[in-house]
């Protein structure tokens, strides 16, 4: 018996360094493709914190529904949205400006899938080391939709500044940005499995909520997004 203890507590130590070390290599995915991020995985592992930050919509079927909507007229939706590879980004603006803002936050996840060139690759993520090939030209078009939208509360550069009052710490980044939640006394990442409890409405929702990125397998990927040479100045705020 004491032989069958030893034998099944290596399998799980194991198990578990398997997990933390895919765990260490951060992506930016597509949730409803993100593998090892389904429910039965992290029912399996037990992990609330960790592996529940913007997990897989497996169990709900669809996107969260936004709060709030509200219609606009064509006048409304600025049409020149430049792209140095050929992305259309009318719906994004659209999806914004109507306060579809789960299916914009959605939206912005798929581009910048395609932009990394996963999708090409056949891949529905990417690794946070192709978030530089990113260009600056799409992700200032992105982030100009967003801070437009939301009167400048969403968008990754107003992320970016929570980050820097944060003194570059994750989890005093996610308590200004709203990320978190409590159980009692006790505080957790918030999840996007079932019912998401992230708040898709401008007015409700803390400053710097949206876009969500995964930080699922690390942080590395938003460190990568937030410190793309796209912010080291001013310039993408310059309407086209």
């Amino acid at each position: 018996f004491k032989y069958l203890i030893q034998i099944l507590t290596k399998k799980m130590k194991f198990s578990i360094s398997s997990a933390a070390l895919i765990a260490g290599v951060a992506f930016l995915t597509d949730v409803n493709a993100f593998s090892l991020n389904t429910p039965s995985f992290i029912r399996q592992q037990q992990v609330s914190t960790d592996f529940t930050l913007y997990a897989t919509m497996a169990e709900s079927g669809s996107p969260p529904a936004s709060s709030t909507t509200s219609t606009v007229s064509d006048g409304e939706i600025p049409t020149n949205l430049p792209s140095d590879m050929g992305m259309d980004y009318v719906p994004l603006a659209t999806m914004l400006a109507t306060g579809q803002l789960a299916e914009a936050d959605q939206f912005t996840r798929d581009a910048l899938i395609k932009l990394c060139g996963a999708t090409e690759k056949g891949r529905n993520f990417v690794y946070w080391t192709e978030v530089k090939l990113i260009p600056s030209t799409d992700l200032a078009t992105i982030e100009r939709l967003w801070n437009k939208f939301s009167g400048g509360k969403f968008g990754y550069s107003v992320q970016k500044k929570k980050w820097r009052q944060s003194k570059n710490d994750f989890e005093v980044f996610c308590r200004k940005i709203g990320w978190t939640t409590k159980d009692g006394d006790v505080e957790r990442k918030k999840r996007w499995f079932g019912a998401s409890e992230f708040i898709y409405d401008v007015k409700k929702a803390p400053e710097g909520h949206l876009p969500l990125t995964s930080a699922l397998r690390g942080t590395s990927l938003i460190k990568q997004l937030l410190t793309h040479p796209v912010w080291e100045n001013d310039d993408w705020k310059i309407e086209p």
